[in-house]
């Protein structure tokens, strides 16, 4: 099963992905992790969101990789990968389909008011969650990038509401 973790910033993602992780046979992969140990190291002042994206797209290439040995083991993945746009929460639908894999989509339904707070928080106690600071500017351009969920891709989902 692979499990497709949605929402916008600091709705609670890493957070549920892990609560699910403790509920499942399953390897959860946050690309925050990810970004905050293989690549944030070496980012220039002058690297932006592309360059963001072409790491991303490297990492999922493994990430797709590793599904594939999972599957095989009877280990769940768990993809807490952002997953904002769209085209990228369908590239894994029609990967999942493509492969015979079970996909379920969890999508955290959360109001702009408490995920700001829960940044603003986050960026203080720097808890278990914190890999790299979400400044003001981050979180209101996010709130432009995400694509909420169709109707369709919801079908069958679970939905989070708080």
């Amino acid at each position: 099963m692979v499990h497709l973790i949605v929402g916008n910033t600091g709705s609670g993602k890493t957070t549920y992905a892990q609560n699910l992780k403790a509920k499942t046979n399953a390897i959860v992969f946050s690309i925050d992790k990810w970004n905050n140990t293989l690549f944030l190291p070496d980012k220039k002042a002058t690297d932006g969101l592309d360059w963001f994206l072409e790491r991303i797209e490297r990492s999922e290439i493994m990430i797709l990789d590793l599904i594939h040995q999972l599957e095989q083991a009877g280990i769940d993945s768990i993809l807490d990968l952002g997953l904002a746009k769209f085209e990228h929460r369908e590239k894994f639908r029609v990967f999942c389909t493509e492969h015979n894999y079970q996909i379920t989509t969890h999508f955290l339904d959360i109001p702009k008011a408490i995920r700001l707070e829960r940044v603003l928080k986050r960026n203080t106690e720097k808890g278990n969650t914190f890999e790299f600071e979400v400044s003001k500017t981050d979180f209101d351009f996010m709130e432009t990038w995400f694509e909420t969920p169709t109707t369709i891709e919801l079908k069958d989902s679970i939905i989070i509401h708080e």
